[in-house]
């Protein structure tokens, strides 16, 4: 005998309609955000406080040395001397110096790159409780609590929250959009990409870049007047020199080698009759790993990179010259550029994760509006995330011993950032060769275009 739901189809139907409209009501409770929000950021405080494998270690070794060089009259990083961030990154590490580098001064970043967390969520899920922002806020949520402690643990954090803020207000207010992008480029440069991606897709792109460059014109004559010359620029020339970071996608190969050889950091001995080598680098204060051409892929790729890139922007500019609609081109071209600034890099620190999340959001804000479907992107970078918090700082030991079991993690993590790369550009190659109706559907294309209703990625 057939169930009800079976003889009523329809109604069944209905009854769930009615669920998702009950969840996504609890959902969009002022007090269920807050509560999500105010319990994922205590996990990661105290995930940073607590774990083992020192999460805080930039943040109590590195960043008060940089900070007490020009306090001290030594000259002041990014203005004085060359240094691999702009200058303005300065500010939240002097902000949090006067706590020194104990757990008052960890304590007090924290809640600094909290609070910047809360101002990019209230901008996000908004208070209008529309569908939409409540899903792109609890994803990003999920994807902070996943990513666990280097969320919050490193000045990536700061770029991270600015530019989710920049493209939750990229909609209604482009001018300040492109403004905080400018803030977000000028404490780490990747949040340019934005821009770029805002440029070639955007309708609104004039006050994005108008915004852009009104912040950045601020920031050069501020460091003109410090005294600063070439040294402002810098950032994008401190990278060259170095070689390739242990847990890059780039040095996985030499990984493998060093794991297969014995030549982990830990291993008594490394160095003199393995294939690669793990080493601290004291000059640039990170890991790289070295083996039989490792030092001409180092060289070779940052021009492969801007290689990708241009590439990349060409698939965007072509199809927006096909006339591809901003809902469908800006979310695509953002996360091509962001994932191949992570994938095609020799450096691949673990808080390079954080930058996923403002191209997500960005995908997740405009299916409402007829975008693509974000569901595949958004599954791969919390992914990415998780494997990343595995990464740093549960087992980072394992890391630098290369062990076969951590090669394996490393592995995954790496093919999750190729695997993003990979489908936004075949999102941009199916818009550039037109594959797609004019009313956004998809033609023969594997774009999955999304109706305005649902609330999934």
């Amino acid at each position: 005998m057939r169930g009800g739901s079976e003889r009523h189809p329809g109604r069944a139907r209905r009854e769930r309609a009615l669920n998702r409209e009950r969840l996504v009501a609890v959902g969009a409770h002022p007090i269920a955000l807050i509560s999500g929000f105010v319990l994922v950021h205590a996990w990661l405080v105290a995930g940073n406080l607590l774990l083992p494998g020192l999460p805080l270690g930039d943040v109590q070794l590195v960043y008060p040395f940089w900070a007490a060089l020009g306090i001290a009259g030594e000259g002041w990083v990014g203005i004085d001397t060359a240094w691999v961030y702009p200058y303005p990154a300065l500010l939240p590490m002097l902000a949090v110096f006067p706590f020194g580098q104990g757990v008052a001064g960890s304590l007090a970043w924290l809640l600094l790159m909290s609070a910047l967390n809360a101002i990019a969520f209230v901008a996000l899920a908004g208070v209008q409780r529309d569908v939409r922002r409540v899903a792109a806020a609890w994803w990003w949520l999920a994807f902070l609590a996943v990513l666990g402690p280097i969320a919050l643990g490193r000045i990536d954090a700061v770029t991270a929250a600015l530019a989710v803020t920049a493209v939750a207000v990229l909609a209604e207010h482009p001018r300040w959009a492109g403004a905080l992008m400018a803030a977000g480029a000028w404490v780490k440069v990747w949040p340019g990409a934005l821009l770029l991606a805002a440029v070639v897709a955007a309708r609104r792109w004039v006050d994005v870049t108008r915004g852009f460059l009104g912040v950045s014109v601020v920031v050069v004559g501020v460091g003109v007047l410090l005294g600063g010359g070439w040294a402002l620029i810098s950032p994008l020339t401190e990278q060259t020199g170095r070689g390739l970071q242990v847990e890059s996608p780039l040095a996985l190969p030499w990984m493998w080698l060093a794991g297969l050889s014995g030549g982990g950091a830990g291993v008594r001995g490394a160095g003199t009759d393995r294939a690669a080598v793990i080493a601290y680098d004291t000059d640039i204060l990170t890991w790289q790993v070295s083996g039989p051409g490792s030092e001409l892929a180092a060289a070779l790729a940052t021009p492969l990179l801007a290689v990708v890139v241009l590439g990349v922007l060409g698939l965007g500019l072509l199809a927006r010259r096909r006339g591809v609609p901003e809902q469908l081109l800006l979310p695509a071209l953002t996360l091509a550029l962001v994932a191949a600034l992570i994938t095609v890099n020799k450096v691949g620190s673990p808080q390079f994760a954080t930058w996923l999340a403002a191209p997500i959001v960005l995908g997740v804000l405009t299916r409402a509006d007829g975008g693509v479907r974000f569901r595949v992107p958004a599954t791969l970078a919390l992914l990415a995330a998780a494997l990343t918090q595995v990464i740093y700082p549960v087992s980072y030991g394992a890391v630098l011993n290369a062990d076969i079991w951590m090669l394996v993690v490393l592995t995954a993590r790496n093919l999750a950032y190729a695997a993003l790369l990979l489908w936004a550009t075949w999102m941009l190659v199916a818009f550039a060769r037109g594959r797609m109706g004019a009313d956004g559907g998809a033609r023969s294309a594997p774009v999955a275009v999304a109706d305005a209703e649902g609330a999934s990625p």
